[in-house]
């Protein structure tokens, strides 16, 4: 038989069950479509992560009042705060490293905000003139915080976007005196939107000079301390030149965190790519079984057509023969499934991007390559013994079972 002829055996045989193709069909693109979807839901939250962070400004080194533990970086030290107390003057001592382009001390709380009758709670964010280039935030109007003494905050604010719209509607918000707290204070700038960022709403903040912040809240400690390396390669430099000097500020004891960006970056990279490989392991395991029911069904195809293989023996068909056209088969049942469940499963990431649109969930490349090449190699591997059975059929009996 030439192969057109093996091909147009393959189909006739699959094309004459219906509800047996049918149901070996789905099965294979249901194994290929988790994988697509599961694992575009794992790089998705990998991507989120990291773009979040990368969000932040770059070429960061962030200091952590408290002393992590030795086992390194712990991600839920990035975001939770410890009793351990960090300066406005500690900050200003690390203006002085050779390596640090910008310092921005934070301090952060929640109050009121209102103006005109309109009253509601916001996150403040007490910080310097070099906080919103740190953060990378752009302005929509006015400036930003004036560039002053740090113990001497003038009673100024820079507010989210969503705070304009909220308080001032379509009028300009500039110059206008709002009350923050118990303060009353004059906005300067209005934040571009940006959005949700790491639980924190941009477009919700208030930021106002650190020793006011420090004031308003009754605190003399800092939540964090932003540095921005002069570039990517003195990262390592800068972060050692500041737990030198932070060390020696605090009599010799190592009480805070350094961390930089990329090794938050690099921590959560390695997490989230490791729970994308899982995931995607878990969901090829439905692969494994929609291959062992392929060679069941085509473990009954060999005995329902048995009298059919005796006669292409009778008329000269060779095993090796028989054996391509039953592998043709179970090929053409896990090409089709493997195709409509990569079909069904670019459908399911778009409907996560859709109820989702700030998660990127896109499956990778190498998922989508597995899944396909899984699936047909899978579909071959268990047709394999279903054919080599229909090949060593003897011809007689076969007929005489027909």
């Amino acid at each position: 038989m030439r192969a057109a002829d093996i091909l147009r055996f393959a189909r006739d045989a699959a094309a004459g069950y219906p509800m047996r193709t049918s149901l070996s069909v789905l099965a294979m693109s249901i194994g290929v479509a988790a994988v697509v979807v599961l694992t575009a839901l794992g790089d998705g939250a990998r991507r989120y992560v990291v773009g979040q962070f990368s969000s932040l400004g770059t070429n960061l080194v962030i200091v952590l009042p408290g002393r992590s533990g030795t086992g390194g970086f712990n991600p839920a030290n990035a975001i939770t705060s410890t009793p351990r107390d960090l300066t406005v003057d500690d900050a200003a001592s690390l203006r002085r490293l050779p390596g640090a382009r910008r310092i921005a001390p934070l301090a952060v709380g929640t109050s009121e905000i209102s103006y005109g009758g309109k009253l509601r709670e916001v996150m403040v964010a007490g910080a310097t003139a070099e906080f919103i280039p740190i953060r990378n935030f752009e302005l929509a109007q006015g400036l930003g915080l004036p560039d002053e003494d740090w113990n001497r905050g003038s009673p100024v604010a820079v507010i989210g976007a969503k705070i304009h719209e909220e308080l001032f509607g379509n009028a300009p918000a500039i110059g206008r005196l709002v009350r923050v707290g118990d303060r009353r204070l004059r906005v300067v700038g209005v934040l571009k939107p940006i959005g949700q960022g790491l639980g924190m709403n941009t477009d919700e903040l208030v930021i106002i000079p650190v020793s006011l912040a420090q004031a308003m809240f009754d605190s003399n400690t800092l939540f964090r301390i932003m540095i921005e390396a002069s570039s990517r390669e003195a990262i390592p430099a800068t972060k050692e030149q500041v737990t030198a000097m932070l060390k020696q500020r605090h009599r010799g004891e190592e009480d805070v965190t350094v961390i930089t960006q990329d090794a938050v970056l690099a921590t959560f990279d390695k997490l989230l790519g490791a729970l994308t490989l899982g995931v995607a392991g878990i969901a090829a395991i439905s692969l494994a079984v929609a291959g062992i029911l392929v060679m069941n069904v085509m473990l009954v195809a060999v005995t329902q057509r048995t009298g059919e293989i005796g006669l292409l023996k009778a008329l000269g068909a060779s095993a090796r023969t028989i054996r391509l056209a039953f592998l043709a088969e179970a090929a053409m049942l896990s090409a089709v499934g493997a195709l409509l469940g990569y079909l069904l499963g670019q459908l399911g990431a778009f409907a996560l991007r859709q109820f989702f649109p700030v998660f990127p969930a896109y499956p990778p490349d190498w998922a989508v390559i597995a899944a396909l090449g899984t699936a047909l190699a899978t579909g071959l591997l268990f047709g394999v013994m279903p054919a080599r059975r229909a090949a060593r059929l003897d011809p007689v009996q076969a007929l005489m079972k027909r």
